[in-house]
């Protein structure tokens, strides 16, 4: 004879494996690195201040 199981716990088992799964697919997929974050940031923020430098009139 087998072992009982618990076929809530199964099926909950069961969504968490497909879901963890799912959820590393998606970071390889859209995950950026940290130095890919930076060199955004950087860009950004090199971006902000040539755009106050050419204001004509300082607040």
């Amino acid at each position: 004879m087998s072992d009982i199981v618990n076929l809530n716990r199964f099926r909950k088992a069961q969504n968490r494996v497909k879901k963890r799964a799912q959820a590393d697919e998606n970071a390889v997929k859209f995950g950026r690195s940290k130095s890919e974050r930076e060199l955004d940031e950087a860009r950004a923020e090199k971006a902000r201040e040539v755009l106050r430098q050419h204001r004509l009139d300082e607040e």
